[in-house]
């Protein structure tokens, strides 16, 4: 079976990523993924909120004992955090270390550190970036449309300061995807990882304290990617990544039925190991030989909209059909 695909412009000999995450900053643990099938890696991202955070501790710590006496103004000589340097060193001895296609992966919170970040990432020799935007909802200082906007210049900033393919990673959470997608698209992203998942608070209500628990994704958080796969198909010129709730072979081949190039795994590979990699593909070789497919080019985006000329297809019109069918599954699923 040939399940070679091309993402970003990039040949990958099997459509699975291993996604952003502390399980990619690991090279001992990046080898394993390697060794396990994974056909590229996107590299834990780099975030200037972090590096942010570190500068103002290090801070903090050399001038934790200032002043302790008259005599002394400070304790330590004047010294600098090293902003992105650590991890530029890091990603360029982990790009050097594995044979497969490594992307990076960049996290920015003001707009003139896109393209300084982005130029530097792209000197280490990764083969892509990975930009993940999102707006807070605790942002209630801008509308929608400038949000937007500021983002679709982002990407341009970065497109003319880098030669590498450039993808963008988006949350769900616009007023308008399709239309915010579309605009990415005609700024030439080169293609669109949909969707990130992000952490979300939970309350303690005994110690009555905020805290922040894994999110990871469980089988059946696709669907709502597997629907802007569906919709985007054959729309687009980028290319499309499927992301969330990817935790089994037969979710990666109803992804590229619906459209996408390609996949992200990360809360499988948590909750599963590398192991489970080769399960996942011989899982996908199976369903092909079944059903008679050769390669992934036979079958991928089949169940688009685009291709099943169905006006309804991937609208709220399935949501009626289930509706006018309810007692159907009512009698299907009775409450017990």
């Amino acid at each position: 079976m040939d399940l070679s695909t091309t993402y970003l412009g990039i040949k990958l000999k099997n459509p699975i990523i291993a996604g952003a995450s502390n399980l990619t900053a690991n090279p001992e643990k990046a080898l394993l993924l390697q060794e396990s099938g994974v056909a590229a890696i996107v590299y834990k991202s780099l975030f200037e909120e972090q590096l942010e955070l570190e500068a103002a501790e290090l801070e903090d710590e050399l001038h934790a004992f200032d002043d302790r006496n008259a005599e002394m103004v400070n304790l330590f000589p004047h010294i600098e955090h090293s902003g992105p340097k650590g991890h530029l060193m890091a990603l360029k001895a982990f790009k050097k270390a594995l044979s497969i296609p490594v992307i990076a992966s960049l996290n920015c919170r003001t707009d003139e550190k896109w393209a300084e970040f982005a130029i530097l990432l792209a000197q280490t020799g990764v083969d892509a970036l990975e930009l993940n935007f999102y707006s807070t909802i605790s942002c209630k200082g801008k509308t929608p449309q400038e949000i937007e906007l500021e983002q679709i210049e982002t990407l341009k900033k970065v497109k003319q300061e880098v030669k590498i393919p450039v993808a963008v990673k988006l949350s769900p959470f616009y007023t308008n995807p399709l239309a915010f997608i579309h605009q990415l698209d005609a700024a030439k992203a080169d293609g669109f990882v949909l969707f990130n998942r992000f952490f979300q608070p939970d309350i303690n209500i005994w110690e009555e304290t905020l805290q922040m628990p894994y999110n990871l994704s469980q089988k059946g958080d696709n669907r709502n990617s597997l629907r802007y796969m569906g919709l985007l198909s054959g729309e687009v010129k980028a290319s499309l990544c499927a992301n969330t709730g990817i935790m089994e072979g037969e979710d990666v081949v109803a992804s590229l039925l619906a459209g996408a190039d390609a996949v992200q795994l990360v809360s499988a590979i948590y909750h599963k190991g590398p192991q489970h990699i080769p399960k996942i593909l011989s899982s996908i070789e199976d369903w092909m030989q079944k059903k008679g497919y050769e390669s992934l080019s036979q079958f991928k985006g089949k169940m688009s909209k685009k291709n099943l000329h169905d006006p309804y297809a991937y609208k709220r019109a399935q949501y009626v059909d289930f509706l006018l069918k309810s007692k159907e599954y009512e009698n299907k699923y009775p409450v017990k």
